[in-house]
């Protein structure tokens, strides 16, 4: 999760090839448009000789109403060079500055702060460097099969089968996704493994970092190695990668419980729940532990916090990579 030297040069990277790749888009629209409307380059030299004649203007103290009037000549011929690359079926800015990212123009700062490219480009890169992008190919929404959740027993606690809760799950978390930028929330998935948990955190990972939001998918492991190095290192790079985590759009704790408990984890666990939640970024937690054992484990005041500002969905069924391992013997 740190970023090393090495890997932010190579995000810097990535913003110069996409500045040489506008300046060459750019260069070549320059020359068609030369090439093929010549009255275009008529109107823009005028446009440059009015602006020189401006500035001149403005240095000698001439009449303010002669700038004027050289002001809005250039409007004028600003208007003709639009009018004419629409007249010849070319977008009216087809000869301004192309951007990948037009917030930061592809320099990766807005001002002084990071743009949200920049936030995003960290992300893809740890993710590419931990393989969990060609998890994403295989675990989507697309690939997602409600065969294997029964359809015929139902559960004492809901009256639903372990398909009709699935698919309820399943419709949460699509509406989640769709509402992500307009609906602030926050999802609980509990049950036991090998439910479909991990898979649908798979699923809303890869839809929203396919609409240039910043997530972050963590074990409980991860996620508590990173937040203690971020506090007991005096290291910027530790730092940022703790702001990562407060500050991403969505952050997904997977197997909740799984980590060592103590005093720190409990600690930062509070920590990252009540900031995320006060600074109203989602998060996704999924464990195997049942209510009373969140309780039990994390304090009433985790658990209270979790329960009243999560969306609690319990998964319940048979064990689907017990299911996968017999239809493949």
């Amino acid at each position: 999760m740190s970023l090393k030297n090495y890997q932010y040069n190579a995000i810097m990277r990535g913003y110069d090839e996409r500045q040489s790749a506008s300046r060459a888009v750019l260069s070549a629209r320059q020359k068609e448009i030369e090439q093929n409307l010549p009255a275009y380059a008529a109107l823009q030299q005028q446009i440059i000789e009015n602006s020189m004649a401006y500035a001149r203007a403005a240095l000698l103290g001439a009449d303010s109403a002669d700038a004027e009037k050289l002001r809005k000549q250039n409007e004028e011929l600003s208007q003709k060079k639009e009018a004419l690359l629409l007249a010849h079926g070319y977008p009216a800015d087809y000869l301004a500055p192309v951007y990948t990212c037009p917030d930061c123009k592809d320099t990766g700062m807005i001002g002084e702060e990071r743009c949200h490219c920049f936030k995003q480009a960290v992300v893809d890169l740890l993710y590419a460097q931990s393989g969990l992008a060609s998890v994403l190919e295989e675990e989507n929404f697309n690939t997602f099969s409600f065969d294997y959740y029964n359809d015929t027993v139902t559960d004492p606690k809901t009256k639903l089968t372990p398909r009709q809760n699935i698919q309820r799950i399943y419709d949460t978390c699509q509406s989640f996704v769709k509402n992500f930028d307009t609906q602030f929330n926050n999802l609980l998935f509990y049950g036991n493994s090998g439910l479909g948990k991990t898979f649908l955190s798979h699923c809303i990972a890869g839809e929203l970092l396919g609409t240039a939001h910043t997530v972050l998918y963590l074990t409980a492991y991860e996620l508590f190695d990173i937040l203690g190095k971020a506090m007991y290192h005096d290291d910027e790079e530790f730092a940022a990668s703790g702001e990562h985590i407060l500050d991403c759009d969505l952050l997904i704790i997977d197997d909740l419980g799984t980590e060592l408990a103590n005093a720190f984890t409990l600690s930062r666990l509070s920590l990252c729940i009540n900031e995320r939640f006060i600074n109203r970024r989602s998060t996704i937690i999924s464990t195997n532990f049942g209510v009373q054992e969140l309780a039990d484990h994390y304090g009433e005041r985790n658990f209270s916090r979790i329960f009243s500002s999560y969306t609690p969905l319990r998964f319940f069924g048979e064990d689907i990579r017990i299911k996968k391992k017999v239809e493949s013997a």
